[in-house]
Parts: C-alpha cells; structure tokens; sequence
C-alpha cells in the first residue's frame, strides 16, 4: 500500500512539474517531459510520449523501473527515457531531469557553443558555463540515440569534471537542453534559468562583440550565496 501511495505522489509531482513547462514557455506542442526516480522504490516516473499537455492525466504517468522496462500497464513512456535512464545512473544526487526545445537554448545548442557566465543572473544557478556536448556520430545514432545522447552527456561532464550538482544543465549539440536536480521544482526551475541566460548571452554578444565572462570572484560571490554551507540567500 506505501509503495503505491509513494508512486501516486511521484505520479502528481511529475505530472504537476510537465505542466509547468508550457506554462513558463519552455515548450510548444509536445516537446519536453520531466522525470522523477526513487532508487530505494526502484522506480523512475516520467511523461508518456506525444501527449497533449492539455488533455495529459496524473495517471498517464508511465512508471518504469531503474533500467527504464516498463512495470504498469498503459500508455509509451517519453522517447528520451533512455537519456533520463543514464543520467540518474551516472548522477547520483540527481532525482529529477526535465527535457525541452526551449528556442534561447537549443538556438545555442545547434551552434555547438556552451553558454559563458557573463552575468550574475547566470552564477546564481550555474557555477561557470554551461557546457554543449559534442555531436554524436552517425553510429551512434543509429544504434540507440536516446541512450547515447545520456552517455554523451555524461562524457561531457567527466572530461570537463563538472559537478553536475553546480552546473545542473547541458545543451546536446544540435538538439536541446536537459536539466536537472535533487527535485522536480528544481530540475523545472533550471530549465527556466537555463533558457533565460541563453537569451541574454546571445543579446549580450550582440551588444559588445568583446564581452568576456565575469571574473571568478564575483562568479564565487554569486553561486555560493545561495549555494553550500556558507549560503545566505532567502530565508531559514
């Protein structure tokens, strides 16, 4: 009976969390899905795949276990399960990601350019660039896009030994976004920023063509005000 009520909650905080996406315009038809795993339950909720936002259930919610095999009857889990699959197998302090073709950071994406931290709105959230992969080869997505699109992800992050926890997001080059974090709200709430300082780096460059980052101390200043022990940001 717990373990039911356990999935019926990840199944309302899921749903509550892809809804939340067209509302804060990060998606238009059906382009984006947010999961959430529990790895002591073994299961992994996430939106089904192609579904309307506006005709989209609580209990539509596909639940799979931590390898992404399907363990209630019902509707296709989201195309991109493989990718949220690897990417709580390789970051084991995330419980969420959320998926988007937000337009401000796929247009990086498609660039193949990781966003610098020219600002402070971008070092409250991300603890210095937010990487862009590299392109997957033609094998590779032929044999399991999805799948190698987390690899590829995760790759990104061991070469460039990124703390996923200080920089929660990635652009895929050539595709999108993924974000993620210790809750859904909070995988959601990156996925806002995420889009939000692609805007403005790109208008940023546009304004002074020779912009450089923010130096490391006012990007030291601003992340870990909110973030650490030492935090004293909102309240206690």
């Amino acid at each position: 009976m717990k373990h039911k009520e356990l999935i019926h909650e990840m199944k309302k905080r899921v749903f509550t969390a892809n809804l939340a996406l067209p509302e804060a315009g990060l998606v238009k038809l059906t382009w984006g899905n947010v999961s959430e795993v529990n790895r002591e339950a073994g299961v992994i909720v996430i939106k089904p795949s192609g579904v309307s936002y506006k005709t989209m259930e609580i209990n539509d919610m596909v639940v799979t276990d931590l390898d992404g095999e399907v363990l209630e009857p019902g509707l296709k889990p989201s195309s991109d399960l493989a990718t949220h699959v690897e990417l709580y197998k390789a970051f084991e302090e995330v419980n969420s990601v959320v998926h988007t073709h937000s337009k401000n950071a796929v247009m990086w994406a498609q660039a193949g350019r990781e966003i610098p931290a020219y600002g402070t709105t971008h070092a409250d959230t991300f603890y210095g660039v937010v990487p862009c992969t590299r392109q997957l080869t033609s094998e590779e997505v032929a044999s399991a896009y999805e799948l190698e699109t987390g690899k590829v992800i995760i790759e990104t992050f061991r070469e460039k030994e990124i703390d996923p926890l200080a920089v929660p997001g990635v652009l895929v080059y050539g595709h999108g976004p993924f974000t993620w974090g210790e809750t859904t709200k909070k995988a959601v709430e990156n996925s806002i920023v995420l889009d939000e300082i692609a805007e403005m780096a790109s208008t940023t460059e546009i304004v002074n063509e020779t912009i450089s980052p923010i130096p490391q101390y006012l990007l030291d200043k601003h992340f870990f005000r909110k973030h650490g022990s030492n935090a004293y940001y909102g309240q206690v």
